[in-house]
C-alpha cells in the first residue's frame, strides 16, 4: 500500500500542494488527474522521493521497489536493447560478478538467483517491450545517438517497464508515443501485476486501465473508485450536492446576518446577537464550483468552396529525391474528417506536409482549389512561440491590417480574453501555449485544418472542448493523434499509412485496435464491401449533420440581426408616440394611428423572427 499524508509543497513562495493525502490500495491502478498546472508532476516527484515536501510524509511497505521514468533519456553508443537490459540492476550486477568470481559456491548461488529472477528470459522480455513501443529488430541494435529525443524517451519508458518495480510511477507516458504504441502500452498496463500511479489525460487509458481516480484540485486530492467515466459521474453528483449545500448555507448566513443587523444594538437581544456573530465566524464557506472560463476552443468557419478541396492522383512524396510514399490517390472534400493511422516513421507527417503544401509532389498530380487556405498545427509551433511576447503581441504581428477588436476576438475564441491576452507566453502552461498556437493558425478561417498531435499538452477537459470545436468547425480536418477518444468522436474517414502507401481503411477504429494488438487482420477499403458501405453511409450522415449545423448557425445569426432591427424600430416608434420632439425624423411626422399600425407590424415581425430564432436554437441543440 502507498500512503501519503498532508503533503504540502511550496515553490517560489506559492503553495502548489496544500495538504494532499490518500491511501492507495495494494496492487491498485490509479489515474492521477487534474487541470494543467494543478501540481500533478510535483506530487509525483514527492512520491518518487525526488522532491522534499515542506510538510507531510510518504509511506510504502519496507523493501518495496519504486520506479519512476528517468528525467534524461539514455544517449551514446549504447543500444536500446542494452539500455533496457541494464535497467535490471540486480541481473546486471550478478552477471558481472559471475564473470569475475572464482568461488564455486558463489557461482552456484549466483546462477540460482539468476534462475529465480528469470534472467535467461530477460533479452526476450526486453525485445518484446521495445517492439511494442515501436522498435523493430534492427532499431533495437542501433546506437542511442542515432535516435531523436522522443524515441530515446521511449527507450527510457521501456527500461522502466522492464525493471518491474512494485510501485510504477508514470507521468504522461503516451506523450512521445503514436496511437499504435499507446494501444500496446495500455494493453501492457492492464496486466501489470503491481501498483500503478499514472498521470494521464488519455480518457481511454483512464477507463480501460485504472480502477481508481485520484483527482488533484486546489492543492488537495480526492480518491474515487472506478475509471474516468465513473469519476465524472461521481464528481457531478458531488458538485450538485455541494451546490445545494452552498445555497442552504448562504440562506442561513443571510438569516443570521439579518438578525445581527436588526437586533445587535438592542440591549435585550445583544447576547443572542453576539452568539449569532460567533456562529457566522465559525461557518466555513462552501466553495462554489468554478468552470474555467479560459477553457475555450472555437474555430472560425471558412467561406464555402466547391469540392474537392484537393486531390492526389498517383502522387509520390519524400525527401532528397527519395520517395517515402507512392501511388497516392486521395480526395479531400470540404466536409471531410480524416484520421491518418500508422506507426511513427511510416509517413503520416510526410503526407500531412504534402497536403499542407509544405512538400511538393515528386510524381503524379496534386490539384487543389485556388482559394484553399490551410491551417497546419504541429508541436514545433508550440515550442517556437516567443516566451517574451504576449498572445496579443503574437496575434497582432500576424494580423497586421486587422482592427484591435478583431485581433482580440480571435484570441477570445481560444480563451485569451481580457488580461489573459497580455500574459507573457513564458508564464503560460503547455496547454495554454497549444491553444495559442491553434488560435494563430486559424486566424484567417482556413478551409482545411491539419492537426499533428494537437492533444499532447491538453488535459482531459481541454481535449473534450477541442472535440466539440472540431465537430462544429465548418471546414475539413486531417488529424494525426494517439488520442483514440478524439478520433472516435471526430473522424469519419480512416487512412492507413503503411508500406509506402496511404490507403482508405475499411474497418472501424476498434478493428484497427484489434489489428495492432494482434487480434485481427488488415481490411483495406477495396476488400471490404459491407464495411465500405457502412463507412460511406457514416461519412454521408456526418457530412449532412455538419451541413445542417452550419445552416442552423447562419439562420440563428440572421434572426438575431432581424430581432435587433425590429426591436430598434419599435423603440424609435415608441419615442415618436410619447416624445415626438426628440424622435427620429422618419417617425416624428406620422399620425398616431399610423404609428400604432406600424408598431403592430414591427412587433409581429419581431415575434416571427424570435420564433424562428428559438426553433433554430432548439434544432441546433438537439443536433
Amino acid at each position: 500500500m502507498l500512503n501519503f499524508n498532508n503533503v504540502i509543497v511550496r515553490l517560489g513562495g506559492v503553495t502548489i500542494i496544500d495538504g494532499a493525502g490518500a491511501a492507495l490500495p495494494p496492487n491498485s491502478r490509479v489515474g492521477l488527474i487534474g487541470r494543467n498546472g494543478a501540481g500533478k508532476s510535483t506530487l509525483m516527484k514527492v512520491i518518487a522521493g525526488m522532491l522534499d515536501p515542506d510538510d507531510g510524509s510518504v509511506d510504502m511497505p519496507k523493501d518495496s521497489k519504486l520506479g519512476y521514468i528517468a528525467q534524461e533519456a539514455p544517449a551514446g553508443a549504447i543500444t536500446p536493447i542494452e539500455s533496457v537490459l541494464a535497467a535490471d540492476e540486480e541481473r546486471a550486477a550478478l552477471l558481472e560478478e559471475s564473470e569475475k568470481t572464482e568461488d564455486a559456491d558463489r557461482i552456484g548461488a549466483i546462477h540460482e538467483r539468476l534462475n529465480v529472477i528469470e534472467a535467461h528470459s530477460a533479452p526476450a522480455r526486453a525485445a518484446k517491450i521495445l517492439t511494442g513501443l515501436g522498435f523493430d529488430e534492427q532499431a533495437q541494435g542501433q546506437p542511442m545517438d542515432s535516435f531523436s529525443g522522443g524515441w530515446r524517451m521511449r527507450v527510457a519508458l521501456a527500461a522502466l517497464l522492464f525493471s518491474r518495480p512494485d510501485v510504477l510511477l508514470l507521468d504522461e507516458p503516451s506523450n512521445h508515443l503514436d496511437l499504435e504504441a499507446t494501444l500496446w502500452l495500455e494493453n501492457f498496463l492492464i496486466s501489470y501485476p503491481a501498483t500503478i500511479l499514472v498521470v494521464s489525460h488519455e480518457r481511454d487509458l483512464l477507463n480501460n486501465v485504472v480502477d481508481h481516480i485520484l483527482h488533484l484540485q486546489g492543492g488537495k486530492t480526492t480518491l474515487y473508485v472506478g475509471g474516468y467515466d465513473a469519476f465524472e459521474k461521481q464528481r457531478a453528483e458531488r458538485q450538485a450536492q455541494m451546490a445545494s449545500a452552498r445555497e442552504k448555507q448562504i440562506a442561513q448566513r443571510e438569516k443570521l446576518q439579518s438578525f445581527v443587523d436588526r437586533w445587535g444594538a438592542k440591549a435585550h437581544s445583544a447576547k443572542q446577537a453576539q452568539s449569532r456573530v460567533k456562529a457566522l465566524a465559525r461557518m466555513e464557506p462552501i466553495a462554489e464550483a468554478i468552470d474555467d472560463p479560459t477553457l475555450s476552443f472555437h474555430f472560425p468557419s471558412p467561406a464555402e468552396l466547391k469540392p474537392p478541396l484537393l486531390s492526389l492522383e498517383n502522387a509520390a512524396v519524400g525527401y532528397n529525391d527519395i520517395a517515402i510514399l507512392k501511388q497516392l490517390n486521395l480526395r479531400l472534400d470540404p466536409s471531410d474528417r480524416m484520421a491518418l493511422l500508422g506507426r511513427n516513421g511510416n509517413g503520416k507527417t510526410t503526407l500531412a506536409r504534402l497536403l499542407a503544401s509544405q512538400l511538393p509532389a515528386m510524381e503524379g498530380a496534386l490539384a487543389k482549389s485556388g482559394k484553399l487556405s490551410v491551417g497546419y498545427f504541429t508541436q514545433y509551433q508550440v515550442e517556437e512561440l516567443d516566451v517574451d511576447d504576449t498572445p496579443l503581441e503574437h496575434m497582432t504581428r500576424l494580423m497586421k491590417d486587422a482592427k484591435p477588436g478583431t485581433v482580440r476576438a480571435q484570441l477570445g475564441r481560444f480563451g485569451f480574453s481580457g488580461d489573459k491576452a497580455t500574459v507573457k507566453v513564458g508564464k503560460l502552461s503547455g496547454g495554454e501555449r497549444a491553444r495559442l498556437a491553434l488560435a494563430l493558425i486559424t486566424r484567417d478561417a482556413p478551409h482545411l485544418l491539419i492537426l499533428d498531435e494537437p492533444t499532447n499538452h491538453l488535459d482531459v477537459d481541454a481535449r473534450e472542448a477541442l472535440v466539440h470545436a472540431l465537430n462544429e468547425f465548418g471546414g475539413a480536418v486531417v488529424m494525426v493523434s494517439h488520442d483514440r477518444h478524439m478520433l472516435e468522436l471526430t473522424a469519419d474517414r480512416l487512412i492507413l499509412v503503411d508500406d509506402g502507401k496511404a490507403m482508405e481503411y475499411g474497418g472501424t477504429l476498434d478493428d484497427y485496435t484489434n489489428i495492432v494488438l494482434g487480434k485481427g487482420h488488415v481490411e483495406r477499403k477495396s476488400s471490404s464491401k459491407p464495411s465500405t458501405g457502412n463507412r460511406k453511409e457514416e461519412r454521408r450522415a456526418s457530412a449532412e449533420k455538419r451541413k445542417l449545423s452550419a445552416e442552423l448557425r447562419k439562420a440563428i445569426t440572421k434572426h438575431e440581426k432581424e430581432m435587433e432591427t425590429y426591436s430598434g424600430a419599435i423603440s424609435a416608434i415608441d419615442k415618436a408616440m410619447f416624445d415626438p420632439d426628440n424622435a427620429d425624423k422618419s417617425y416624428a411626422d406620422k399620425a398616431m394611428g399610423d404609428l400604432m399600425k406600424l408598431r403592430a407590424d414591427k412587433q409581429s415581425a419581431l415575434d416571427t423572427a424570435e420564433a424562428l430564432w428559438l426553433d433554430a436554437c432548439d434544432r441546433l441543440e438537439a443536433l
